[in-house]
């Protein structure tokens, strides 16, 4: 009885933890919010419910146009990441190939690369005198869409080919066998297979679109803004919280939307890549030059043009000084702070900001997130105790489709005197590495929960039978076979953390600004000294962040890892 008591306990606070921190650094500052834009004076002193918000705001054609730009470019982007990422799956997951692991980390960088550092890459691409520059791409939605595509290409590369790997190729080499073209077979038996994993992957991606910010500020401006940068302006330049409220729910619409749809189809894949377990996981093939042709050239023609040009361009550009000769004027200048004293530090003390920040919200992340996963995976006999699950399983899944200017404004109205405490957190050095970790948890969830989900249960039976506490099984069955995704997990925090920029924005003060922040500052101000510094400041942020995620990517493994 002891024992159970002890483990019903644990597991209470395994529970409980996470659910009072998403509480406190999540639903409070975005319910708070939420209802201080709708609510208004009655004349006494008091607050009373006031909907007049939705009228006003629902009546403008500019927020149809915005809601209209959202969905398109969400839609837009969906459709070509999932149209080129599946082609990718194919090559890097099923084929097998001289530098097949190099590229696998190469494909995963852009997902994890700070929005403002794409914005900058991306229009420095397109700029007049950039290499694409006759393609007339600068703040146009085409332009956009292909950026939202370079972010989220490794979302369905990595989802998709996960399932793929572990396909039991047998049905489609009977269905060869009987006369089927590859076209054919892999039309009617492979796709209708990965059917779970390509919807998973395009209701996340489809997600990520649409709640994108910095990509979507840096390129599409005032002209091409979606919901997601309307609030920020509502919020930043006209204070407006009720027209930011409004817009709040709008964008929460679509985001219940697609985190249900992402819920069912991931159900799916997990049932998948569980039955597809079972057997013997497909060897890798040798890439062949009839039949793989087409897939190999896509993901080729991908990888170079899409993910390799971008970031290519911008550092080449960054070694072009002020004045247009090529050198290291602008990396000199990264110690200083900008033309006409632009910054209020320079951009090396801006990155020891970051890392110090992204070391401490990794952390918070990582133990928050774990904790979620390890309830998660657990599959309940109670009918309640499953819904129960499932349901903590999609409101850690929420910060990923809420605003972070939400979020960031909330904490600026919620937390001076948290739970009547007379401590002040928004002058507090903790609170950015706290948003930036509600940013994050949700991907550390995503990336460990798969793993602990296939685990036997039956590892654990028999280690309990054998006499173990539920401590000792947590550590020699679960922690250890999830150990190299917990690594992985550690990266993409870590990564989401240096690059965040949503939130952060709110919190940071000038003189402890991150390295985000710092450079859309400089892209804002005019001079080339400037722009040359933010240039340069991005390809060190660049680095920093792919040799982040190719380490992680090395603990991996071949077979670890989650839906990210």
């Amino acid at each position: 009885m002891r024992r159970i008591r002890w483990g019903w306990l644990g597991w209470t606070l395994a529970a409980g933890l996470p659910l009072a921190f998403l509480g406190v650094f999540f639903a409070w500052p975005v319910v708070a919010l939420v209802v201080q834009g709708f609510v208004a004076e009655d004349g006494a002193g008091g607050r009373v419910l006031d909907l007049s918000g939705f009228a006003e705001v629902l009546s403008r054609p500019r927020t149809w146009r915005l809601v209209g730009q959202t969905l398109g470019q969400a839609t837009a982007g969906t459709a070509l990441a999932v149209l080129l990422g599946v082609p990718g799956a194919y090559v890097l997951y099923r084929c097998r190939f001289p530098g097949r692991t190099l590229v696998r980390g190469l494909v995963t960088v852009p997902f994890v690369l700070p929005t403002v550092v794409v914005g900058v890459a991306f229009r420095a691409l397109f700029a007049p005198g950039g290499p694409l520059g006759a393609l007339g791409l600068e703040e146009s939605f085409a332009g956009i869409v292909v950026a939202l595509v370079f972010f989220n290409y490794a979302v369905v590369v990595r989802t998709v080919g996960g399932l793929w790997e572990r396909l039991d190729p047998r049905a489609e080499q009977a269905a060869r066998a009987l006369g089927a073209t590859p076209w054919r077979a892999f039309r009617t038996v492979t796709l209708p297979a990965l059917g779970p994993a390509v919807a998973s992957a395009a209701s996340v991606v489809f997600l990520f679109c649409a709640t994108a910010f910095g990509v979507v500020l840096v390129l599409g401006g005032l002209r091409y803004g979606t919901i997601e940068t309307e609030i920020w302006v509502r919020t930043t330049q006209f204070l407006d919280l009720r027209s930011a409220a409004v817009l709040s729910v709008l964008q929460l619409v679509v985001v219940v939307g697609a985190l249900l749809v992402g819920a069912r189809a991931r159900t799916r894949r997990e049932r998948a890549l569980h039955l597809s377990s079972d057997r013997s996981a497909a060897h890798p093939l040798r890439l062949r030059s009839a039949v793989d042709a087409v897939p190999a050239a896509v993901t080729a023609a991908v990888v170079v043009g899409l993910l390799v040009l971008p970031l290519a361009g911008l550092v080449a550009r960054s070694f072009r000084g002020p004045d247009g000769t090529w050198g290291l004027d602008n990396y000199v200048a990264l110690s200083t702070t900008g033309g006409r004293n632009t910054l209020a530090v320079t951009v090396w003390e801006a990155l020891g900001n970051s890392l110090r920040t992204a070391f401490l919200a990794a952390a918070i992340a990582v133990v928050v997130g774990g904790l979620v996963a390890l309830v998660v995976s657990r599959r309940p006999r109670a009918a309640g105790a499953r819904r129960a699950v499932g349901a903590l399983d999609a409101l850690f899944m929420l910060p990923l489709g809420v605003s972070a200017v939400t979020v960031g404004f909330g904490f600026l109205i919620t937390l001076d005197r948290p739970l009547g405490l007379d401590v002040d957190l928004r002058t507090s050095g903790l609170l950015v590495p706290v948003a930036q970790a509600v940013v994050a948890i949700p991907l550390v969830v995503r990336t460990v929960l798969p793993v602990l989900r296939a685990i036997d249960p039956r590892l654990r039976d028999a280690a309990a039978v054998l006499g173990a506490t539920p401590g000792r099984v947590l550590r020699d069955v679960d922690a250890s076979l999830a150990l190299r995704s917990l690594g992985l997990a550690v990266g993409f925090a870590f990564a989401v953390s240096l690059g965040e920029f949503g939130a952060t924005s709110f919190l940071a003060r000038p003189d402890s600004a991150t390295l985000p922040v710092v450079i859309y500052r400089l892209i804002g101000r005019p001079g080339a000294e400037n722009y040359g510094m933010a240039l340069a400041a991005s390809v060190v942020l660049a680095v920093l962040t792919a040799t982040v995620m190719m380490l992680a990517e090395r603990l991996r493994g071949d077979r670890l890892g989650g839906e990210f």
